[in-house]
């Protein structure tokens, strides 16, 4: 007896995924500036908020540290980098990929609280992960109207 597993949703997800290399193509990409911006996968990202800082989490494996690049302007973080190709070569050219390689392109709309100066980034195991502290809170205070 043979055991087959059953998905009844993998056709359909494959489906989704060869629609969206279609539209994601290069050759369907506008030869502008901003098509620079554009990603050709998305690292998948965790967000926390401690009391102190916001932490982001990435995954990227296989991007060489060196290929990242991390960037605040205007209160908007930017994550991108690009992860190469390795092409191999098997018997009779038969080969599968499935990992996706290229440029990835991630941005963050950050609170006003957030110390743009204090923000540092850390490396390790496939994993970028960028520290964000918080600055001190300010109090509101009342002002006193004086008359003469």
């Amino acid at each position: 007896m043979n055991v087959i597993r059953y998905e009844p949703w993998g056709v359909l997800n494959r489906l989704h995924q060869d629609v969206d290399r279609l539209f994601s193509a290069r050759l369907l990409r506008p030869e502008t500036e901003d098509a620079a911006e554009l990603s050709d996968w998305v690292p998948a990202v965790d967000i926390k908020e401690e009391d102190e800082r916001f932490v982001i989490r990435a995954d990227v494996p296989g991007v060489d540290p060196k290929d990242l690049d991390i960037a605040m302007e205007d209160g908007v973080l930017s994550l991108r980098g690009e992860r190469q190709t390795q092409t191999e070569t098997t018997q009779d050219g038969i080969r599968r990929a499935e990992r996706v390689s290229g440029r990835f392109f991630r941005r963050f709309t950050l609170p006003d609280t957030t110390d743009a100066q204090g923000i540092s980034a850390d490396y390790r195991n496939g994993v970028v992960q960028i520290t964000i502290p918080k600055q001190p809170r300010t109090e509101p205070r009342r002002i006193q109207v004086k008359t003469n």
